[in-house]
């Protein structure tokens, strides 16, 4: 069968298939570019996290327990551990990756500090690593209840919103993060953030290990050289952001780690999901490490 590969707006994909290292590590597969997640226009409404979910555009929970389309995909590793746990696809243990993450606010604005946005709204994305990334990085600075997000559709969608003014603060990683850096926003926050990946039910595990050999080669063509790849960041972003930026200043953004996913490690994400109540232990059919997780 066939391995089916999506971009997850990184480079590593991208590099892989130009580098023809796919291939070379002898996997077939067919690329699929079209539909994708980082272009997706939406004009959701700004949500209040406590209010009603009616309306609110799904997260990478919500997206990757309908399932995807592709083989394996990336997620935060929350959304992962907890999908896997639910037993839609199983999480791969042998790599995860780093994504660089932040709270913003406008070049303008009164907040100088972390401890400046208690109580002040927070762009984020509904059951995503913005969420649970803000979440893990504000409580350093606040008390829980001092903590206030507000749901607000995709990643460009908060970039919008912060570009027009539209809202106070926003969690942003990736290419976006790059974006609103470059136009001169401040970061109060680091939220970097682990990112996990999922495996279909159906996938091969030899094909799995074919792909991470891949990305292992384009990992490291990133490692030595980025410059000649930035250009890749304009095939996942939205025409209209395209116009206000230059991605050559752009940095090579999320850095694959090709270590294991440890049992510990599982387990503590599980128990800080629990303890957060962002996550319903009832779901949890494959609760164990070692049903959860292959690789």
């Amino acid at each position: 069968m066939t391995f089916r590969i999506q971009p997850h707006v990184r480079l590593q994909e991208w590099v892989a298939e130009e580098c023809g290292y796919f291939r070379e590590v002898g996997l077939d597969y067919e690329f699929e570019a079209e539909g994708l997640a980082g272009s997706a226009y939406t004009t959701s409404s700004i949500a209040p996290a406590d209010a009603a979910l009616g309306g609110i555009t799904a997260g990478a929970f919500d997206d990757m327990e309908k399932g995807r389309s592709c083989d394996i995909s990336a997620a935060c590793h929350w959304a992962v551990n907890a999908v896997s746990s639910a037993s839609h696809g199983k999480m791969w243990g042998k790599a995860y990756s780093m994504c660089p993450s932040g709270i913003f606010v406008p070049p303008d604005s009164p907040h100088e500090r972390p401890e400046d946005l208690a109580g002040v709204p927070v762009g984020v994305g509904h059951r995503s690593g913005s969420h649970y990334s803000a979440l893990q990085g504000l409580e350093r600075f606040m008390e829980p209840e001092q903590i206030k997000l507000s749901f607000v559709g995709l990643p460009y969608d908060r970039v919008r919103l912060m570009l027009e003014r539209r809202i106070a603060a926003a969690n942003v990683f990736g290419a976006q993060y790059y974006v609103l850096e470059q136009h001169g926003f401040r970061k109060l926050v680091d939220t970097t953030f682990m990112m996990g990946f999922l495996v279909a039910e159906d996938a091969a595990v030899d094909d799995v290990e074919k792909y991470f050999a891949g990305l292992r080669l384009a990992q490291r063509e990133l490692d030595l050289r980025p410059e000649p790849y930035k250009h890749h960041w304009l095939r996942e972003m939205p025409e209209d952001i395209r116009r206000g930026v230059d991605v050559r200043r752009f940095g090579p953004g999320e850095r694959i780690v090709f270590e294991p996913y440890t049992r510990e490690m599982f387990e503590q994400t599980h128990a800080w999901m629990q303890t957060h109540a962002l996550f319903d232990p009832a779901s949890a059919t494959r609760p164990r490490y070692e049903e959860a997780v292959v690789g």
